[in-house]
């Protein structure tokens, strides 16, 4: 099976089961869906050479206050 039939095939199930996703062009050889559940986000990359690669990510279920993002722009800012 191709990679867009086997992207478009992943797309229903998510959109069936009512889990939102976003569509994004990060990298030049694949299509991101990046996934968003409680607690986790996903990025599922559908590839050019037909592969897949999954990342996931956790939360610790920590949670900040405003005064955290300063420390986002003091961090990663160019």
């Amino acid at each position: 099976m191709n990679n867009i039939k086997m992207l478009t095939g992943f797309l229903e199930k998510l959109t069936v089961a009512k889990i939102h996703y976003v569509l994004s062009h990060n990298r030049e050889d694949g299509i991101s869906v990046e996934v968003a559940v409680p607690g986790q986000r996903w990025e599922v990359d559908f590839l050019n050479d037909d592969s897949i690669e999954v990342e996931i990510f956790k939360s610790d279920g920590v949670i900040f206050g405003k005064e955290k993002l300063a420390e986002l722009f003091d961090e990663f800012s160019d």
